[in-house]
């Protein structure tokens, strides 16, 4: 570490996803003239989880009331709307349908309607008749329709929140070291050996997070358990108008296979959620066995194997048989066969785990000494992306401020 006056930037931004990005759009709003630098091991950014989901921003209707993640994806979904609209990304406000198909989801669906309500989000309950006023070619028991649901092109939001940031974005710039003081700042070499220094860091790199954490020198108390969705394309997209969703279980963070008409009008269904075998493990052939050493020698890995050992066999057994896949889907959709289904782009959830087995519910932000920590920020985080990034933007400003 050099002398106090040898910094690069003020604010160390580490993952160039939509939230890290976010985060540095917010700072150099709130405080004009704060130098931020961007780290993204990437060549561009929203390479990871915010260029491969489903597009869709959630309306909140999922999540624990006074919830961080209930709060800032209400907030957030409205805002995102305002941003697409405001730089021309491409969104549209669809709405959406949660089905019931079987008895014992119709509880279920009745907690999210009052679920919804107590979130401020409108809801109408719709019986099976009246599903096919949105989707005819779908069939439940009952559903409910959530008006403020939509889709974009969050690569697009990622990419405009990089441009409008005014901040430096270094792409090709791997983590590997971090020397943290607390009397002086942060100094970060990247692979090939250049050092950035700046007073404070921030940590948003997703996948890796639990890692950055640790190379600060803190122990950020969960690992990143990593899960791989898998999907597939509609060969027939116009037998699905919108965006179509089963029944969640509330005992996993999963939603769910689900039916999702994109920005580009075609139809994507899924995922499902299996153990990926690496961090960036999209698919099976895929095997980092440091990583896999991490999750496998994490006592919380072994705890939710054995917890929901039931859960995951089944959507394993849909990983390895697109018949099993189909089936899952016929429930919402019966007339798609196997055929209709095209394998498309797999997606990896950066799911936090704490010791104890527990899947972290919440968005988590943790700090220490000069560092602001992102250790949870799945699905939905591009939505909630905006406010999020106000939120560990204020953060980090205020251990700018005390530096």
């Amino acid at each position: 570490m050099r002398s106090q006056g040898a910094y690069d930037c003020d604010v160390l931004v580490v993952g160039g996803g939509i939230v890290g990005l976010s985060t540095a759009y917010a700072i150099t709003r709130a405080a004009p003239g704060t130098r931020v630098t961007v780290l993204e091991k990437e060549p561009g950014p929203a390479r990871h989880q915010t260029g491969r989901n489903s597009g869709v921003i959630h309306s909140g209707i999922y999540y624990r009331p006074g919830s961080l993640k209930a709060r800032y994806a209400v907030k957030g979904a409205a805002e995102m709307v305002k941003f697409c609209a405001e730089y021309g990304i491409d969104h549209a406000v669809t709405g959406k349908l949660i089905v019931a198909t079987e008895r014992s989801e119709l509880p279920r669906l009745h907690a999210l309607v009052q679920r919804g309500r107590e979130n401020g989000i409108p809801v109408r309950e719709l019986g099976a008749a009246q599903i096919a006023e949105y989707e005819p070619e779908v069939r439940g028991l009952a559903a409910i329709h959530v008006g403020t649901t939509g889709i974009c092109d969050f690569v697009g939001v990622a990419r405009q929140l990089a441009r409008a940031s005014g901040a430096e974005i270094r792409y090709g710039a791997e983590v590997e070291r971090i020397d943290r003081r607390a009397s002086l700042g942060v100094a970060v070499r990247v692979r090939g050996g250049d050092v950035v220094r700046g007073r404070v860091l921030v940590n948003c790199a997703g996948l890796h997070c639990d890692e950055v954490a640790r190379l600060t020198g803190d122990d950020p108390g969960m690992r990143i358990v990593p899960f791989r969705g898998e999907y597939y394309e509609l060969a027939r997209p116009e037998l699905v108008r919108g965006l179509v969703y089963p029944v969640p279980d509330p005992a996993f963070p999963f939603l769910g296979v689900h039916l999702t008409r994109g920005i580009d009008g075609g139809v994507h269904i899924g995922p499902n959620a299996v153990p990926a075998l690496a961090r960036e493990g999209y698919g099976w052939g895929t095997v980092r066995p440091r990583e896999l050493g991490a999750t496998l020698t994490w006592p919380g890995s072994w705890r939710i194997a054995r917890r929901h050992w039931r859960y995951g066999a089944g959507e394993l057994r849909r990983s390895v048989s697109k018949k099993a896949f189909t089936q899952a889907v016929r429930r919402l959709l019966p007339e798609v066969s196997e055929g209709d289904l095209v394998p498309a782009a797999a997606g990896v959830r950066a799911q936090a785990v704490l010791r104890d087995g527990t899947l972290v519910d919440d968005f988590l932000i943790r700090e220490s000494a000069r560092a602001v920590h992102v250790l949870n920020a799945p699905s939905p985080a591009a939505t909630a992306s905006l406010p999020i990034g106000r939120e560990v933007g204020a953060r980090a400003l205020a251990a700018l401020a005390g530096a």
